[in-house]
Formats: C-alpha cells, sequence, structure tokens
C-alpha cells in the first residue's frame, strides 16, 4: 500500500500558477493575509475547516479570498478525513484547518489515516501566542510534537515572514515522493503580526531529495527474474494509483501476460473486468488472488508494502517467490519481505522502464514474453471462474448487504465514487462493486478509521462535482461522523449515503460469532431487533436530506434508482439488512 507519486511541481512552480500571488509581490500585511495569498498562489481550491481563537485571524481574510472556498464542517475529524477524499478523489493536495488544543487534536485520527494511506493533505492549525507557548495556556497542546509521528513533516512556525516559505514547502513535500500529511502550526501572534508577503519564496529543502528515476542496473535485474520465472505475479498497492500509473501498469500486464492482483488501497488501479486480474489478496481476498500469490515463483511488487492483511503470518507467504520490490519509500523495501531486487522510485517511471526494456527484446528481455506464462495465466484464470467472489442468501424475503452494495455498484456505474467505511460494509464494497478506474474507491486501508466514509464522500464530491459519489457506510461507522451531513446541505454537496444496518458492529460481531462462541460482548447497537435508535431517515429529514428505507429485495432497485435520480440533495438509505452475513473468503 505504500504510496508513490508522478513528479509534483516544484514550489517555484506551484508560485507561478498564481498571478494574483504575484501580484502582490512585497505588499505590506498580516501573517494572516499571507497564508491566505499563500494558499492562493500555491493553487488551493478549498480548505475544510472550524474557526476558533487561535486560527481567527486567518478567517478575516480568507472571507475575502476570490480564489480557495472555506466549508465549514461540524467536527475537525470531518475536516481532515473531507481533505483526505478530495486528495484521493482528485490526485491534488487535500487541505484541512483547525484551532488551537482541541481543535488540533481532533484533526489528529484524519492526519494518522493520511499518514497510513499516504495521502497528500496540509493541515493548518491555529497556535496560542508564542510568548504563551509551553505555559498550559487555554487551547494550548503541543500539536507539533503530538504529530510528529503521523506527519511526512510539521512545522511550528512564530514568525510572519515565514509563512509563504512553509506553505511552499509544505504543499511540496505532501505531494511530492511517497505522498503524505504535513502541519503546518502558526502561532496567534505570527497570524496578527504585520510581515511583506513576497512570492515566490526562497525554499532549501536539504537532505529532501526522492528518488523518482529507477537505477537502469536494478532494470536489468528486475526483467532478468521476470525472464528465469514461470508463474510470476504482478503485486500491485496503493502507490500505483497514488502515480496515476495506471496506464503503464495495464501495458506491462498485456504486453507480458503476467496476471495482476490489486490490493484494498490499489482498487481500480488495474480494470477489474480486464481477464488477467485476479482481484483483491489477503484476509478477504478472492481465491485466485490468494492462491495466485502463494503458488508464485515470482512476486513483482510494484507501490505495495506487504502489509500483514495482505501476508498474514510472513513466513508462510508465497514461499516459493523471488521477489521485486518498488517503491518510491527506500524504508518500505525489506522492511516485511526481503527483496531479491530492490527498485526505488516513481511507480510511473518504473512501470515505464520495465515496459520500454521488454518492448526492446535485447537478451534476457526477449524471454518476456505471454507465452512463456500463457499456462500459468490460464490456470488462474480458471480459479477466477471456478472459485468466484458470492454469497449465499438467508432465506426468501433476507435483504443481503452484498446484494445492497452490489447493485449500488451496476446501477451508479463505474464512473461514480465510492468511499467506504471500516468494518464488514467496507470488505464487501472492495469485493462486489466493478472498480474500472483509478481514483474511484475511497478507503481507510492502513488506520481502518471508522468515521472516515461520510467526509470522504463529501471532500470527494467536491473534488470531483460533476461525478455521482456513493458514501457506503455502516450503521456504526455512520453514527461517529454524520453531523457532516448538515455540511453537505448548507454547501450543496448532494452526496448518496447507503447505511448498511446490521443493527451491530458487524466485522466484530462476525470475530465474535467465530472465535467467541457467540458472547455479543457491547457489539448490539440496538436494544432489540427491530427498533430504531435512532431512526436514520428520521435523523435524514432532520439535517435536510431525503430520507429513504429499504427492507425487501423486491424494493432495492428502485430505491437505489430513486436516489439516483435526486441531485439537488444528500439522500440517505437506511438498508436494513440480514444481520448474520459474514465476510468471505476469510483466511
Amino acid at each position: 500500500m505504500t504510496d508513490t507519486t508522478s513528479s509534483a511541481p516544484s514550489p517555484a512552480a506551484m508560485a507561478r500558477r498564481s498571478e494574483a500571488g504575484r501580484a502582490t509581490t512585497s505588499a505590506q500585511v498580516t501573517g494572516a493575509k499571507s497564508l491566505v495569498l499563500s494558499l492562493e498562489s500555491v493553487g488551493a481550491e478549498v480548505v475544510f475547516g472550524i474557526p476558533g481563537g487561535a486560527i481567527l485571524p486567518a478567517y478575516d481574510p480568507l472571507m475575502d479570498s476570490t480564489k480557495v472556498r472555506h466549508i465549514l464542517v461540524r467536527h475537525e475529524q470531518g475536516a481532515g478525513h473531507a481533505a483526505e477524499g478530495y486528495a484521493s478523489a482528485t490526485g491534488k493536495v487535500g487541505v484541512c484547518m483547525a484551532t488551537s488544543g482541541p481543535g488540533a487534536t481532533n484533526l489528529v485520527t484524519a492526519i494518522a489515516d493520511a499518514h497510513m494511506d499516504s495521502v497528500p493533505m496540509v493541515a493548518i492549525t491555529g497556535q496560542v501566542a508564542s510568548s504563551s507557548i509551553g505555559t498550559d495556556a487555554f487551547q494550548e497542546a503541543d500539536i507539533r510534537g503530538i504529530t510528529m509521528p503521523i506527519t511526512k513533516h510539521n512545522y511550528l512556525v512564530t514568525d510572519a515572514a515565514e509563512i509563504p516559505r512553509v506553505i511552499a514547502e509544505a504543499f511540496h513535500i505532501a505531494s511530492t515522493g511517497r505522498p503524505g500529511p504535513v502541519l503546518v502550526d502558526i502561532s496567534k501572534d505570527a497570524l496578527q503580526a504585520t510581515t511583506t508577503f513576497e512570492w515566490p519564496p526562497q525554499v532549501s529543502l536539504p537532505g529532501y531529495h526522492p528518488v523518482t528515476r529507477p537505477h537502469a542496473k536494478q532494470i536489468r535485474e528486475a526483467v532478468r527474474l521476470m525472464a528465469e520465472s514461470r508463474q510470476p505475479v504482478l503485486y500491485v498497492g496503493g502507490g500505483v494509483i497514488r502515480a496515476g500509473a495506471h496506464a503503464e501498469l495495464r501495458r506491462l500486464a498485456e504486453l507480458t501476460g503476467i496476471p495482476v492482483v490489486t490490493t484494498l488501497m490499489a482498487r481500480g488501479a488495474f480494470p477489474d473486468g480486464h481477464p488477467l486480474h485476479l482481484g483483491m489478496p489477503g484476509m478477504h481476498g478472492s481465491v485466485a488472488a490468494v492462491t495466485g500469490l502463494q503458488r508464485s515463483d515470482l512476486l513483482i511488487t510494484i507501490g505495495a508494502r506487504f502489509d500483514d492483511r495482505v501476508t498474514g503470518q510472513l513466513s508462510s507467504f508465497a514461499p516459493g517467490a523471488k521477489v521485486i520490490h518498488a517503491d518510491i519509500d527506500p524504508a518500505e523495501i525489506s522492511k516485511n519481505r526481503v527483496a531479491d531486487v530492490p527498485i526505488v522510485g516513481d511507480a510511473k517511471a518504473i512501470l515505464g522502464e520495465l515496459i520500454a526494456a521488454i518492448e526492446a527484446g535485447e537478451g534476457e528481455a526477449a524471454a518476456v514474453v505471454p507465452d512463456r506464462y500463457r499456462d500459468w495465466a490460464a490456470a488462474t484464470t480458471r480459479w477466477s471462474q471456478e472459485y468466484p467472489v458470492g454469497y449465499t442468501s438467508h432465506g426468501e424475503g433476507a435483504l443481503m448487504p452484498q446484494q445492497v452494495i452490489e447493485r449500488i455498484g451496476q446501477i451508479a456505474g463505474p464512473e461514480a465514487v465510492y468511499a467506504a467505511g471500516v468494518g464488514q460494509h467496507q470488505m464487501w464494497a472492495a469485493q462486489f462493486i466493478g472498480y474500472e478506474r483509478p481514483n474511484s474507491w475511497l478507503n481507510s486501508g492502513g488506520a481502518g478509521t471508522m468515521g472516515y466514509s461520510v467526509p470522504a464522500a463529501m471532500g470527494a464530491k467536491v473534488g470531483e462535482p460533476d461525478r455521482v459519489v456513493w458514501a457506503i457506510d455502516g450503521d456504526g461507522c455512520f453514527q461517529m461522523t454524520n453531523q457532516e451531513l448538515a455540511t453537505c446541505v448548507i454547501n450543496d454537496i448532494p452526496i448518496k449515503v447507503a447505511v448498511i444496518n446490521n443493527s451491530s458492529l458487524g466485522m466484530v460481531r462476525q470475530w465474535q460469532s467465530l472465535f467467541y462462541n457467540e458472547r455479543y460482548s457491547n457489539t448490539d447497537l440496538h436494544t432489540s431487533v427491530g427498533s430504531r435508535i435512532p431512526d436514520f431517515v428520521k435523523l435524514a429529514d432532520a439535517y435536510g436530506c431525503v430520507g429513504l428505507r429499504c427492507e425487501q429485495p423486491e424494493d432495492l432497485d428502485a430505491t437505489i434508482e430513486q436516489a439516483m435520480a435526486i441531485n439537488d440533495r444528500p439522500v440517505v438509505i437506511d438498508f436494513v439488512v440480514e444481520r448474520d452475513a459474514m465476510v468471505w473468503p476469510m483466511v
């Protein structure tokens, strides 16, 4: 899941985007105005946030900006996840803003989430006046220290003159190399001080030089292993999505005839409908994907990190396979599985070099052809056909959650964006919706954050207003961040929310069923079966959304189509589904 990215613009290049920024060069402004001008100059389009005492000076000039749209959320966690959703759907840097103390700490979950899933994000927080730092002042928190382990880099700014440089650096760091979150904490007195705004600023980042071009020798070694292999698999992680390398991945797969597996974070990097695609590997992966990895003799690993949800026990994972491991982050290579051929670089560049070497057909590359792997590819295709991911109905009249999610995907289609919460519905959304393009699947993969779905869908819809955006949520996840429906209504962000309502914390309940003798300790969300606390339809109506409910299979399509026809406000559908449905396969 380690993410790579295509070459991002330099700070100076980002500065040149904004004529407004250049027009105000050398202007005398407040630090707060300098912050807003800097955001305009780096090309920021939207900020999700909530004002408060320490950050309040920034909100006055922000009100006058014609380039940066601010969206007032209802909770800072929602701001962070919305910035993630915006970034993941568009490939741009997401921006969130909060005040000091609890405002900043409420961003921590989203920052950690972005760090785990390599999402480019800049979080801007207010801080108490520099003279008060360290005195336990009102609403003081050392957010820089708190977020040190979960950011690519972070800053504490106490001098207004530093704001343009820091913002330029923050956006550059967030979007280059392995993408990730950068925190910029600005003291209140720095925001209030008078300074000279100059753009572009002088930027110097000694020691930060991400390697994007792969070493030619490592490319040759990779081709050599591919030429020796008989049963290779392209093991693809979210890095291919972040790098925008999906076209190169498809070209390499079709050029060689090598089967492809896409991790949870890589869904959409390779079309589900392609005959070489084996599906998702891991704990809840397809038989073909899991078997393909286990029986392979070579793993061509691109932008993935051998995380535990894919490998299980590392010592028994793909025991007969050699490993080519390509990643933008050298720290990930050989961290969990020793690589026979390590390649550091951008996924798009690496795939391009592999394609060029194979197309040249010189030396050992001449053996890397579909005929070499034809029997292997046929075997993996047969496994896909014989053991498809499926489900069994629990009886006539039972509304199965898998069927609900499958029909949403079929009716909304591959051009829609799907943002899932965490739990059973997340796995079903990964399994039963067909993903044919990158950036159509948003989820919290590494951190597994409940409450991600609704604000992430909101951010995605802001970034991609012409696409249909579905939040696939559980009744547990939904109750953590559903207050952002108010944000959606007020700001004309018409997302569609499918609440997969099984009256429980479904994935935890599944584990209790399988491993704890059906002792359901604290997983029932309702006092009794059939009770509605809250009533999600009434809740949706109270927020100004359209609330619908579906309890019978025969009403499923009509309900989804009704939701699809409403585009002037958010829609929330309470799908009352079979409670004991489980996620299978389960390794």
